[in-house]
């Protein structure tokens, strides 16, 4: 689910949900079920920045290079080259930055553009992510509790990670939404987070852009995303309550549950 806020006139948070194969990538719906017997699965959310429309199509940019670049990793995790996959991403977020970089000293529109890119992949037994800017993964293990598995790359996402700072300290810090790391955005170097995790049957992941956050406590994702949601997928009641609660910035969120 994605909405675009009660206060933007674009939305620039954009989603992907696919299903890859070695041969080809395709799109998934906003809802649904699948098994790993047609292939593996990638879900990602990234937040554009930029003047005029450019953050919107940075974003756009960005989920269109993982499109064509995923069957590549099908291909190395059939040959049993698990570590592939992070060789795989961090190619993935080199090329968009490089694209985006080239963009924006192209092009005076597109100027100092980028995005943010929180990616998860999953195949039998396993999610491998790659993660830069301040959109984030959250994992909730089937035995309880919810941890977030990406870093916020910002000042204060590492002094929230140091202990330096609380939740609420956080999210009120006027440095918040400053990032030291995106793709492109002007910036020359890139050091993406890479990681994997193994996962089982009963396991949920949230994927989300920083507008969700804003409006949400981590306590509040943890209640909506493990609660029964029988009337309305578990995604779009976050950004809805999300929307309500800020509705400063676009909202998006992803909602993974492993059967």
């Amino acid at each position: 689910m994605t909405h675009v806020g009660r206060f933007r006139k674009n939305n620039e948070d954009v989603f992907l949900a696919l299903t890859y194969d070695a041969c080809e990538a395709r799109y998934l719906g906003k809802t649904g079920q699948g098994d790993f017997s047609t292939g593996d699965f990638v879900f990602a959310v990234s937040d554009g920045m930029g003047g005029a429309k450019s953050g919107e199509f940075a974003s756009k940019i960005t989920v269109e290079k993982i499109t064509r670049l995923m069957p590549r990793a099908y291909k190395l995790a059939a040959q049993g080259l698990g570590s592939g996959f992070e060789e795989v991403l961090n190619e993935l977020c080199h090329q968009v930055h490089a694209d985006l970089l080239k963009l924006g000293r192209s092009y005076a529109e597109c100027a100092g553009m980028g995005a943010t890119l929180s990616l998860a992949c999953f195949s039998p037994g396993w999610m491998h992510f790659v993660h830069v800017g301040d959109s984030r993964i959250y994992y909730l293990p089937a035995s309880g509790g919810m941890t977030q598995l990406t870093h916020d790359h910002s000042h204060v996402g590492w002094l929230r990670r140091n202990g330096k700072l609380n939740e609420r300290e956080a999210r009120t810090h006027p440095a918040k939404n400053v990032l030291n790391q995106a793709l492109g955005a002007g910036q020359q170097t890139l050091r993406p987070h890479l990681g994997s995790i193994s996962c089982h049957a009963g396991d949920r992941f949230l994927i989300c852009s920083d507008g969700v956050i804003d409006g949400l406590w981590d306590a509040r994702l943890l209640e909506h995303v493990t609660a029964p949601s029988p009337d309305r997928p578990k995604a779009t009641k976050i950004v809805e309550l999300a929307v309500s609660e800020s509705g400063r910035d676009n909202c998006t969120a992803i909602v993974v549950e492993l059967a």
